[in-house]
């Protein structure tokens, strides 16, 4: 693990995305962070020794989710499917996809393997997946401010986790979408999905992926940077909103399950100029603890 000095620096953006405003003044103390997020093989170790099956690939159950279709409550995953032509950038269904079987072990759905993937990020990791993994390899899930802070690299208010310009000296600098998205991936950087991690140049820490490849979960729960950004003084390692506070107040279907959401960073190989230009240290979603995807995976640190 690399050792991070604490100190403070001005987290958030007030240049893109209306949920990363404002900038405001964290400080947070000194942790080890993993210089990398957890790959398949690290993963494959845990369960080899725990036997623990991951969210994705248990049934669910119909109490907790009464008014679904039967049919539909099987074990998977959302898979991200390339589409063969443009399609509306405002459905993102059209590319997003249930797959059943999908999961870890499957990160495509069924026939699909990691067998020639070890050192990929693992992927498909609900919160309880990594909840789990934190405690076998005593470590913790870092606040979004951690995350944030070990992203920089050192370089307070930089757009990119490796200064502001995003292909310094034509040199990509991380796993990003290149070409249209959803439909059509040049490759330029090698790559239609996950990437070996370590596949680009590290941050001024010498942490690798800490920006595309996969988005990876932080401790906290979602909520507004207002309410730190007006405070009195600077934010001294904020922990983030209340679960409570997270859940989605646009979900439409009051039927379905409250689910709280957690904050996640760094944005993956799917994030492009023309749909997510989220591949920065100051991005941000929110993502149901509940929900697994193909582009989300974890890294984890200890706090002394």
């Amino acid at each position: 693990m690399v050792w991070i000095e604490g100190g403070t620096f001005t987290m958030g953006s007030d240049r893109h995305y209306p949920e990363e405003a404002p900038t405001h003044r964290v400080s947070v103390g000194g942790f080890w962070i993993d210089p990398r997020p957890v790959t398949n093989a690290e993963f494959a170790r845990f369960v080899s020794r725990t036997r623990y099956r991951t969210v994705a690939e248990r049934t669910p159950s119909a109490a907790d989710y009464p008014d679904a279709d039967p049919d539909q409550l099987v074990a998977g995953s959302s898979v991200f499917v390339k589409p063969d032509r443009p399609v509306r950038m405002d459905l993102p269904y059209q590319w997003w996809h249930w797959v059943p079987g999908a999961d870890w072990r499957h990160p495509q759905g069924p026939g699909t393997s990691i067998r020639k993937r070890p050192d990929h990020p693992v992927v498909h990791i609900a919160w309880d997946d990594v909840v789990a993994y934190a405690e076998w390899a005593g470590k913790e899930v870092p606040t979004e401010a951690e995350w944030e802070y070990a992203c920089r690299g050192g370089l307070d208010g930089a757009e990119f986790a490796w200064g502001d310009e995003f292909a310094p000296g034509n040199t990509l600098m991380a796993n990003t979408w290149h070409g249209e998205f959803p439909h059509h991936n040049t490759r330029v950087d090698r790559f239609e999905g996950t990437s070996p991690v370590g596949s680009f140049p590290p941050n001024g820490y010498g942490l690798v992926d800490m920006v595309g490849n996969v988005w990876e979960w932080t401790q906290d729960w979602y909520t507004a940077h207002q309410g730190q950004a007006h405070a009195c003084c600077v934010a001294v390692d904020p922990r983030g909103g209340t679960e409570a506070d997270s859940v989605d107040r646009a979900q439409v279907d009051r039927t379905q399950p409250r689910i709280g959401r957690r904050v996640i960073k760094g944005g993956s190989h799917l994030c492009a100029p023309n749909y997510c230009r989220r591949y920065r240290p100051a991005a941000r979603m929110a993502q149901a603890v509940e929900t697994s995807t193909s582009h989300l995976g974890f890294r984890l640190i200890i706090r002394p």
